[in-house]
């Protein structure tokens, strides 16, 4: 079965920081890009970022270039979104995707 879980998520002030960590198990992991994802209450999810599968390209969304990085373990099986000087807007429920399979999300709450 494949399965993605998310961790890592919490309260943090502004200016803060978090990584979050996604798992994924029933995966070839190092055959697939993963993108991170968030959607905040009464907006659409949006895409902030995503690691290609071998060779590490990276993509940011603006509102979070500069502040976010994306990585990956392949040996761990695992995808990091490491989240530097968190602002209130970044609060969100945040979702990992490894081609049509998505996480149950973690929530990012950021206080002001």
């Amino acid at each position: 079965e494949k399965q993605l879980v998310e961790s890592g998520g919490g309260l943090v002030q502004a200016g803060g920081s978090l990584r979050l960590s996604c798992v994924a198990s029933g995966f070839t992991f190092d055959e697939y890009a993963i993108g991170w994802f968030r959607q905040a209450p009464g907006k659409e999810r949006e895409g902030l970022s995503c690691i290609s599968s071998r060779d590490g390209d990276r993509s940011y969304a603006d509102s979070v270039k500069g502040r976010f990085t994306i990585s990956r373990d392949n040996a761990k099986n695992t995808a990091y979104l490491t989240m530097n000087n968190l602002k209130p807007e970044d609060t969100a429920v945040y979702y990992c995707n490894v081609y049509t399979y998505w996480g149950q999300g973690t929530q990012v709450t950021v206080s002001s």
